[in-house]
């Protein structure tokens, strides 16, 4: 009686399936807690949360968070040791949509970083919801 359900309904069961595996998989894209721009914004403002560009200099200055640091996500293993001091504290990893900074993210987590946060939709996100971007040289 099952496999005679199954073999009657295996559309529907693959839509289902599919649909779950959608729903999931946000949540495993990503290292680091995904935030949206509200989110960002409150932590920055309320805990000084710091903020990381791992985008290439040129995307950077076409236009970046204001008070971002610019450290590529191909340099960030060789310069973690620059973010040492904000191990404990929350660090916002942002790049053009959020799959780049997520990467960030896990990379920074296994370093010992507790406190991760992944842009969720990157610059992209923050300048939809209209807030301010800065554009020009990379701050190091």
């Amino acid at each position: 009686m099952p496999m005679e359900f199954i073999q009657n309904n295996i559309l529907t069961i693959a839509i289902a399936v599919i649909s779950g595996v959608m729903l999931v998989w946000p949540s495993f894209r990503h290292g680091g807690k995904a935030i949206n721009p509200t989110e960002a914004t409150l932590l920055i403002n309320r805990e000084d949360a710091q903020v990381i560009d791992v985008r290439d200099a040129r995307e950077y200055s076409a236009g970046h968070l204001p008070g971002a640091r610019n450290i590529p996500l191909a340099d960030l293993a060789a310069r973690a040791g620059e973010l040492e001091a904000l191990k404990d504290k929350p660090l916002i990893l942002v790049c053009a949509s959020g799959v780049r900074s997520g990467q960030a993210c896990a990379q920074l987590q296994k370093l010992g970083f507790t406190r991760v946060n992944n842009l969720d939709g990157g610059v992209h996100a923050w300048e939809k919801a209209g807030l301010p971007i800065k554009r020009g040289a990379r701050k190091k």
